[in-house]
């Protein structure tokens, strides 16, 4: 395959989101993706229309994580040409969806982003006029690299282009994001407390209360990472704040 031939397929990955439909989500974009590839090969227009028809199919997963997918995809048609077979690329394709949609959406949109956002909005608060910048510093070149080095390593492993993708354990490094986003808003918090810009940091009610639904929070994720089901997390919360309000009302 020729390098320009991958690097327009590549570039037109960034616009998988572009035309997204409830119908069949972005199979428009996948398609269009696709599109340098078979008129280099200049096939004939019947089989120019199965292709084309074929990744018309209902198609979603994460946008940042569809350049690594269309990577392997590329790889296996081109492997299958003159074949007749491509079972294996369909299944390739609806295999890798759902996990790289999943994946994509714990990594980028649960982590990496509520950090980039923290961070913006702590520069922006101190009235740094950087703040935008920042969050496009820290949130832009992850997505790229994974973007362009996932598509790379999609077409050079074919199948076994998820390999990439689960070498990186994004989901592991996800756990990790989210907890030092945690502490840095805990810090951001105690800062503002000491400099007075907190509300209400008169009223010590307002912190015991703000600080006993922040140990809540903690002991619930705390008990949710051991495996204590979700229901006997809420019930057990009711319970224990129920007892809390009638000692409340017996002592006064």
């Amino acid at each position: 395959m020729k390098k320009s031939i991958l690097i327009k397929i590549f570039l037109r990955s960034f616009f998988i989101h572009a035309a997204l439909n409830f119908r069949r989500m972005q199979n428009l974009g996948f398609a269009m993706a696709i599109i340098p590839l078979i008129r280099e090969w200049r096939l004939q227009k019947k089989d120019s229309e199965l292709m084309l028809t074929k990744h018309l199919q209902m198609y979603n997963s994460h946008p940042y994580f569809s350049a690594p997918l269309i990577g392997s995809v590329v790889r296996l048609e081109e492997d299958n040409v003159g074949k007749g077979d491509t079972s294996d690329v369909v299944a390739v394709k609806q295999g890798l969806m759902g996990p790289y949609a999943a994946i994509g959406d714990i990594f980028f949109w649960s982590a990496l982003r509520p950090l980039a956002g923290i961070v913006a909005v702590y520069l922006a608060f101190m009235g740094f006029i950087i703040a935008p910048l920042a969050f496009l510093v820290i949130y832009t070149p992850a997505h790229f690299w994974l973007r362009a080095k996932g598509f790379i390593e999609g077409y050079r492993r074919g199948k076994q282009g998820i390999e990439f993708i689960r070498a990186m354990d994004l989901p592991r490094v996800s756990i990790k994001l989210r907890w030092f986003s945690l502490l840095t808003l805990i810090v951001f918090a105690i800062w503002l407390t000491c400099e007075g810009y907190w509300p209400f940091i008169a009223d010590n009610s307002v912190i015991i209360v703000k600080s006993a639904a922040l140990i809540s929070i903690l002991t619930s994720l705390f008990l949710i990472k051991k495996g204590v089901s979700q229901i006997y997390i809420i019930y057990g919360s009711f319970v224990i704040f129920l007892l809390i309000i009638s000692c409340r009302e017996l002592f006064n």
